[in-house]
């Protein structure tokens, strides 16, 4: 397809895209427990049936609540979820079904992995053991384990999920190789972002 001047931008334009970490603040070089949780959170968010503009509002909801570990999320507990966090983040509908979710994926995430994502990693075998593990948290399919794990690549040495069929088609649209650069760098993701973006961008 050719490329129109809706879908025109640079490599260098790619390389300087925000990642959806930081769009949140959540500082995942800091390679700790908090910010992993802080990202599979939104992670959680981002990888349900709502808008990007729900999704952040709703995270932010979480923040402005001090809702950002799992033990106190749980001991906020089901209503408080449903409101007020997802009525100040916009949710209409399914509120109930994330709430739900969320306190699940709290639960077992404390219950199996001592509260640790890291542990996750670390006990994964592979690749892809590590993308079964998460896939086996409640409500959690590909689509989310791939928004978690794709911004974690150049941190975790197991993470290294295949961009979505989006990311590939939007990059042949724009002329963008990516089998030029390295999908364990940091550069790779911010394109990978940038991608995802205009895509939307389109819809």
């Amino acid at each position: 397809m050719a490329t129109t001047d809706r879908t025109k931008i640079s490599v260098k334009e790619l390389k300087r895209s925000q990642l959806y970490s930081e769009e949140l603040d959540i500082e995942l070089k800091r390679c700790d427990d908090a910010g992993y949780f802080e990202w599979f959170l939104a992670s959680l968010l981002f990888g349900g049936r709502i808008s990007e503009g729900i999704a952040k509002k709703t995270y932010r909801a979480f923040e402005r609540h001090g809702l950002l570990a799992p033990e106190k999320i749980l001991a906020a507990g089901w209503e408080f979820l449903v409101n007020p966090i997802m009525r100040e983040g916009g949710y209409v509908r399914y509120d109930g079904r994330k709430s739900t979710q969320i306190l699940r994926d709290c639960e077992m995430l404390l219950d199996k992995h001592q509260g640790s994502l890291q542990d996750i990693h670390d006990t994964s075998r592979d690749k892809a053991d590590l993308e079964t593990c998460f896939l086996a948290f409640y409500g959690v399919g590909p689509v989310t384990v791939n928004i978690f794990l794709r911004e974690l690549r150049p941190y975790w040495r197991k993470a290294d999920p295949m961009p979505l069929p989006i990311v590939h088609d939007m990059a042949k649209r724009v002329g963008v190789d990516l089998d030029r650069f390295n999908r364990k760098t940091v550069t790779f993701t911010r394109i990978e972002a940038g991608l995802i973006r205009l895509k939307r961008q389109l819809k």
